[in-house]
């Protein structure tokens, strides 16, 4: 695996720096001209050059314009947006509430052929029941200190996950064992989640896998992260959300699935596994 999950972000802020030190360099200017001609301190130049300090869209204008190339700034501006949404706080996505974050992933989910999930601490987004979701993300709100709009929210939740049913998409799924007694919501919900992934196993566009607790380990749990076709994934930290573009950690989180897939249970024992669980809450 990668060795931070924050690298992509910092990769393209490493970019962004390198094509600002060309665009100075084509201008052959020094660091201290570009100072100058910005009304900046000289170390600001290199803290920006390094990828210590991100430039601001003034930042990114002015140095365009000192180094003759004002028609880049746009590009560089897009550029910069990019690199910073690769690595964000969940309390700046959630600020307004959870809701309108459900939303917002309409058009990713719907533009994504192949899901492959792994989640070592909570049932799949996707494979979600209402009461379990709502329980999950009031317990999510609370810690963040965000506005609770639990209700909203899980309402939105499952209607995204309703292209599970559409037959455009497939989805691999794998989760640890525990994941079916960490309890969201009450003993019914919890009932009513249970089943519903026994009921959802069936689907022929859905795999389902769960890594028994005495699976002998060819690969370590990791943080749950979810990949959209070959082209990105999201990793869910504590605090933030990375976004994955780089192709060589998307293949690398491509391997980490396939390891942890392999050491999962399918179809029926998978099933006994989640029964068993079932059988617990009585």
């Amino acid at each position: 695996m990668p060795d931070s999950p924050s690298s992509s972000a910092q990769a393209a802020r490493e970019a962004l720096a390198a094509r600002l030190r060309e665009l100075r360099l084509d201008a052959g200017l020094a660091g201290r001209d570009v100072a100058a001609a910005c009304g900046w301190h000289p170390a600001k130049v290199s803290r920006i050059e390094h990828a210590k300090s991100t430039p601001s869209d003034d930042d990114l204008r002015a140095w365009c314009g000192a180094c003759g190339a004002g028609e880049q700034s746009d590009d560089l501006i897009a550029e910069s947006r990019t690199a910073e949404s690769m690595y964000v706080q969940w309390r700046r996505l959630q600020r307004t509430g959870l809701r309108r974050l459900q939303e917002s992933y309409v058009p990713l989910y719907e533009r994504t052929r192949h899901f492959r999930v792994y989640s070592s601490r909570v049932v799949p987004g996707v494979l979600q029941t209402e009461d379990y979701a709502r329980a999950l993300l009031s317990t999510i709100a609370q810690f963040r200190h965000v506005p609770d709009d639990a209700d909203r929210a899980a309402t939105a939740r499952v209607a995204r996950s309703q292209i599970v049913y559409e037959g455009r998409h497939t989805f691999g799924l794998l989760l640890e064992e525990d994941v079916l007694y960490y309890q969201y919501g009450d003993t019914a919900a919890m009932y009513a989640q249970l089943g519903h992934l026994l009921a959802v196993m069936q689907l022929a566009s859905v795999s389902v896998g769960v890594i028994p607790r005495t699976a002998r380990r060819s690969m370590w749990g990791q943080e749950t992260f979810t990949m959209f076709d070959d082209a990105r994934v999201h990793v869910e930290l504590l605090t933030a959300k990375v976004t994955v573009t780089q192709p060589s950690e998307v293949a690398a989180y491509a391997r980490a699935f396939r390891a942890l897939s392999e050491m999962a249970v399918y179809g029926a024992a998978a099933r006994a596994l989640i029964t068993e669980a079932i059988n617990s809450l009585e």
